[in-house]
């Protein structure tokens, strides 16, 4: 769950030891300096009474929640163009180190999406993002940057399974729709998420339709074919797997919170997005209370297992260190993009 702003009220307060959600996600709304911020993350997972996930999406460029307080570092697309795949390694790094000063530990990234020239342009929400022009760019450059981030301790989350490449809509406003063969993207996109998503902690899947597993598939993150029998059936992926914000207009615009989250534990994900409004979370426990136990517990005692393996959060913050990190962040960006 995604919580308001910098500061919890008793409301809230209240909502979190009542739903003990799995996790929380934050946003630059929840940021005005990295010590408040610090304090913020550690209140939730006190609150919360047992181990959580503690995540947001650093990915670089202008997808970096963490720049509000500090440096923004380089996007994926400033490193592609540098071409350095050492440099994807240091910023993942850097990544992990940033994030786990302010008691961060899964990061929304990387992007195994690709960016072939032909969709320069297209509104698609990936621009800026991607590390390549192809699939095999993008596996060498993303597995050094989720290895790099890993190696700090911070989780990795491969995303949008099982690909946006294609997409012709941004999601957040609509469902898009990628209408293509079966065997171009096993053979393209899902080549990425072969190699790379083995190695991520998780797996995020997006809100997309894809013909190709049904004419009336709905969005992926809602399809049991695509998230059981493709994604842990057919390439034997373990790790957690997620939605994409459920509060997306692809979403939101056809299910409430209740449906949403009842569709999302029956195609098969562990962990269900829901970043904006607290209210929505607690519609969502409360529908999910009301299934059958068989169907909800699996997918409980899964992020239960994989919240105790996550790195203990920092308990002080370290003022001097942030700025550290963040200076070597600067000098990181200023390297790829040439001082532009």
């Amino acid at each position: 769950m995604g919580v308001p702003g910098p500061e919890l009220n008793d409301g809230l307060r209240d909502l979190i030891r009542r739903i003990r959600p799995g996790g929380f996600i934050y946003f630059t709304r929840n940021m005005a300096e990295a010590g408040q911020f610090h304090a913020l993350v550690r209140e939730c997972r006190e609150l919360a009474g047992h181990p959580v996930i503690l995540t947001v999406d650093q990915e670089g460029g202008r997808v970096s929640r963490l720049a509000v307080m500090g440096e923004r570092p380089p996007s994926g697309e400033d490193l592609a163009k540098a071409g350095k795949v050492e440099w994807f390694g240091e910023h993942g790094r850097l990544t992990g180190k940033v994030m786990q000063a302010v008691g961060l530990n899964l990061n929304l990234a990387p992007v195994l999406d690709y960016a072939p020239p032909e969709r320069k342009g297209v509104d698609n929400s990936l621009a800026g993002r991607c590390y390549g022009s192809s699939p095999a760019e993008v596996i060498l450059r993303a597995r050094a940057y989720l290895r790099g981030m890993q190696q700090e301790g911070v989780g990795g989350t491969g995303k949008h399974f099982p690909g946006y490449t294609f997409c012709g809509l941004d999601p957040h406003g609509d469902l898009p729709l990628v209408d293509r063969p079966r065997e171009k993207i096993e053979a393209e996109e899902l080549a990425v998420f072969q190699e790379v998503g083995k190695e991520c902690d998780s797996i995020m899947v997006g809100h997309a339709q894809f013909p190709a597993w049904g004419k009336d598939s709905g969005p992926a993150s809602l399809n049991r074919d695509i998230v059981t029998g493709l994604l842990k059936g057919a390439m034997g992926y373990q790790g957690l797997v997620m939605t994409d914000d459920l509060e997306m207009g692809a979403i939101a615009n056809r299910y409430g919170s209740a449906e949403a989250s009842r569709r999302a534990v029956r195609a098969g994900e562990e962990i269900l997005l829901i970043c904006h409004n607290p209210a929505c979370a607690e519609i969502a426990r409360d529908a999910l209370a009301e299934m059958p136990e068989s169907e909800w517990r699996p997918a409980v005692e899964k992020v239960e297992t994989f919240s105790r393996k996550l790195k203990e959060p920092v308990e002080k913050f370290d003022a001097k260190y942030w700025k550290q990190v963040n200076e070597e962040i600067a000098a990181l960006r200023k390297r790829v993009t040439g001082q532009r």
